[in-house]
């Protein structure tokens, strides 16, 4: 069962399973839209927004934070550059994720993550 269970578990260890998330939240941040599975999708969906709401609130302790996730510094510069101009008028709802690519090859369901 999968009572109680926040994280998706993705078929991976923890350690890998983290690492891969934080290469997606860097590369969704770095080209605002990529192609992935849509399980990885709705994973991805909830650790991004957690960055750009760090990058919205623009404090030290956020900065530190975000770096501390995103793997490229000039990226998390630029993200708490942009984001509070770009996000001011949302208090959540920063990704939009679109079903509608084709499955591959081993039958997954793709999906496309972007930034809004």
């Amino acid at each position: 069962m999968r009572h109680r269970c926040k994280v998706p578990m993705l078929g991976k260890p923890a350690d890998q399973r983290r690492a891969l998330l934080r290469a997606l939240t860097t590369e969704l941040i770095r080209n605002g839209r990529i192609k992935t599975t849509k399980v990885r999708a709705q994973a991805l969906r909830s650790e991004a927004e957690k960055m750009i709401t760090l990058a919205k609130d623009g404090s030290l302790t956020a900065r530190r934070q975000a770096m501390g996730y995103i793997y490229d510094k000039q990226l998390v510069h630029a993200l708490f550059e942009q984001a509070p101009q770009r996000y001011a008028d949302r208090r959540g709802g920063y990704t939009r994720i679109l079903r509608t690519v084709p499955r591959r090859g081993d039958n997954a369901a793709m999906a496309i993550i972007e930034l809004t």
